[in-house]
């Protein structure tokens, strides 16, 4: 299960496809070395996401 607590590079490891339902939220540098060390929270905050509404879609697949 993804947590807030995740970083971003975790996320893809544990799941390849989440990169998909980052990039359409708007989370488009998901290889930049910077934004892979951010936690799924971090990144959020960044792009004006709500938290819960990405972590319910990365949860569901």
């Amino acid at each position: 299960m993804i947590t807030k607590d995740n970083t971003i590079g975790e996320i893809l490891e544990i799941n390849p496809k989440a990169a998909d339902i980052l990039m359409d939220f708007g989370m488009g540098c998901l290889g930049c070395p910077s934004a892979t060390m951010e936690t799924l929270e971090q990144a959020c905050f960044i792009h004006d996401l709500k938290l819960e509404e990405v972590l319910d879609k990365l949860n569901s697949k």
